[in-house]
């Protein structure tokens, strides 16, 4: 007899936006934690335009899941730090793209007003750069070489701002 894998219903792969007691949404979580949320009484249905319901059967009990939740529970929201800058957060905010030309290989970090001419290493002044780029602009501003950043350098965003951004933005688009 051969044992048949167990296959998660597809009801459970569905994800349910969850939002603060403030109405910021905050993540998307799985369906399951949705449940545990709404029978602990730490989350409540919210009702957003044509909002979509999941049937959730179990052998005594049907459950219906709201697509969104908004949490009932006084939790603050967790401290979040600006993440140092370095490599690593340089490229990640900057998507891994050259900011000058766009190029995504052979990525170094660029000082924009350069530490030579007093830039300090801060997100307002740091930017990803390929090797070729950031050879050419050198020791130069970028007003006197022309070469102007794609996009302002700044610090990243929390978190879950970021997240909002994304999520209304996508509500923008299916309306």
């Amino acid at each position: 007899m051969q044992v048949q894998p167990y296959r998660q219903p597809a009801v459970l792969q569905n994800s349910v936006v969850v939002f603060s007691k403030n109405y910021l949404p905050l993540a998307r979580i799985n369906i399951k934690r949705a449940i545990v949320l709404l029978l602990n009484g730490q989350a409540e249905s919210l009702e957003i335009g044509n909002t979509h319901k999941w049937q959730v059967r179990s052998p005594s009990f049907v459950f219906e899941v709201p697509e969104h939740i908004r949490l009932t529970v006084s939790n603050p929201e967790r401290l979040w730090k600006v993440p140092p800058v370095n490599r690593r957060e340089v490229l990640r905010r900057d998507n891994h793209t050259c900011q000058y030309c766009g190029s995504t290989k052979n990525l170094t970090i660029d000082h924009v007003i350069p530490r030579s001419k007093g830039g300090q290493h801060v997100w307002d002044n740091v930017v990803a750069a390929c090797e070729r780029c950031n050879s050419l602009k050198g020791d130069r501003l970028t007003h006197e070489i022309g070469m102007i950043p794609k996009s302002k350098p700044k610090a990243p965003a929390h978190p879950a701002v970021a997240f909002a951004e994304q999520f209304w933005k996508a509500q923008q688009e299916e309306a």
